[in-house]
């Protein structure tokens, strides 16, 4: 039997490379960006597995190409680009990387979450042009955190982590679930309340964003949504862009009914909206959650793992649909 074959969309961290080339005979594309939809399709056929990223749209048409594939495996832990559903219909496995970067993302919503209260980035921009000439009781005054309300938005792996590292801070935890269910962590750990989405709205000083993105959590923040806020608050995203309306947001900001934005992700990216860009209290970074050494290590390792079971006609660690394997 000829040796399997597989095709890696972008390039990763060189342990995930290793240990595919222990099963198959691997190729990365070697540009350093996205991969054309042209490319991708035109590659499919001739690969057993494909591991791919959230900028692969891995849908009817891709599996239509693929006429050999035996696992897809998505360096991400979302995987709003695959259409598990019609991945299932057509008994192709597909998966997913949860777990090894959760400390990561929780890290720098944390870390957006301060530079953007405590106007960092627009300080270190004055301090770096040559412009801040003396101290003053009035320059760059934020907001407080320690005491503030913390609310969750979809408190799975990553907003529990990110409401456990708040307790040097004497936060008071709510969270808001899609499922309406408790999270006992949190409830235990904390005495963290789940309330309704509206209370989380008007009760959190900041509101972290961990949902996944789907129809109903799509544009979940709008105009509405804004309005509702507090004028002190602030709000992080390093979930998916699309679950805030950039737009809507560019003129929350803009009125000044709500505080400030840290954000990780874009609706559109990596375009962002007309006029986010240019305001002071917002703190944007170019997608950056899972970017450490040890996150992106663990995600590529992970993806290899899922992937060489998947050739084996094995169950993935951590599969998005498992219930191919039962």
């Amino acid at each position: 039997m000829d040796r399997l074959k597989i095709f890696v969309t972008r390039r990763i961290p060189r342990e995930g490379i290793d240990l595919l080339r222990r099963v198959a005979d691997v190729d990365v594309s070697p540009q350093d960006g996205p991969l054309e939809r042209k490319k991708l399709l035109a590659a499919a056929p001739s690969y057993h597995g494909i591991l791919g990223t959230m900028t692969d749209r891995i849908d009817a048409e891709f599996m239509d190409a693929a006429e050999s594939l035996k696992g897809y495996a998505n360096y991400a832990v979302g995987f709003d680009n695959i259409d598990v559903p019609e991945a299932t219909r057509r008994g192709l496995p597909v998966s997913n990387t949860p777990g090894v970067l959760t400390d990561a993302t929780a890290e720098c919503a944390w870390a957006l979450l301060f530079a953007v209260a405590r106007r960092v980035v627009e300080a270190d921009g004055i301090m770096r042009s040559g412009r801040w000439k003396w101290w003053g009781p009035l320059q760059f005054i934020g907001g407080t955190v320690r005491g503030k309300t913390l609310g969750i938005v979809g408190a799975g792996r990553i907003g529990t982590a990110m409401a456990l590292m708040g307790r040097g801070f004497d936060m008071p935890v709510i969270y808001s679930n899609a499922s309406g269910r408790k999270n006992g962590v949190l409830e235990t750990e904390l005495n963290a309340r789940l309330v309704s989405f509206d209370e989380l709205l008007a009760q959190a000083d900041f509101i972290s964003l961990h949902t996944p993105l789907t129809p109903q959590t799509r544009h979940l923040f709008g105009a509405e949504q804004f309005a509702r806020m507090k004028d002190t608050a602030y709000i992080i995203n390093t979930a998916r862009g699309p679950v805030i309306d950039e737009n809507a947001l560019v003129a929350a900001l803009k009125k000044g009914e709500i505080a400030g934005a840290g954000l990780d992700v874009y609706e559109n990216e990596p375009t962002m909206a007309p006029g986010l860009a240019e305001l002071d209290n917002v703190v944007v970074l170019p997608h950056i959650g899972s970017a450490t050494r040890a996150a992106r290590a663990g995600m590529a390792t992970l993806a290899a793992r899922n992937l060489a079971a998947m050739l084996k006609g094995q169950k993935p660690e951590t599969g998005l649909n498992p219930e191919l394997f039962d």
